[in-house]
């Protein structure tokens, strides 16, 4: 039972990741990243497929290694939460309160993300930071 929820786990967020890989203000990587982490305990044949795929692999590696999310993810990540507050906003005129409820949150969440290394460190990598 163990293994069959990690894999059906796995499988629905492979699923969501591609969907994600589509459409602009859902993030795709997130997604394989939790996917990995479920095959892991399920199939390790299909983490592997993961972890070699071209596109999703690298940042799955870097975040299991490093904690690290490129610069560029950042950015995009950083746009998608705002693009999402103003569809928010302006699509519900919410009050006052809940505005700023949802705002704390996506701000907390936005200074996460930044505060993650955009890379591996030299430590990372091995070198004498010295």
């Amino acid at each position: 039972m163990h293994r069959t929820t990690f894999m059906i786990l796995g499988l629905a967020c492979v699923a969501v990741g591609i969907v994600g890989a589509f459409l602009p203000i859902l993030p795709s990587t997130i997604f394989f990243i939790l996917a990995a982490a479920c095959f892991a305990r399920s199939s390790p044949r299909l983490e592997k497929k993961i972890l070699d795929h071209p596109v999703f692999g690298p940042p799955v590696i870097s975040w299991r290694e490093h904690g690290a999310i490129p610069l560029n993810a950042k950015l995009y990540a950083i746009a998608g939460m705002c693009f999402g507050y103003a569809l928010f906003y302006w699509g519900t005129a919410p009050q006052l309160w809940l505005a700023a409820v949802v705002a704390v949150g996506m701000i907390g969440c936005a200074i996460y993300v930044v505060s993650r290394p955009s890379g591996p460190t030299p430590k990372d990598q091995g070198a004498d930071p010295m």
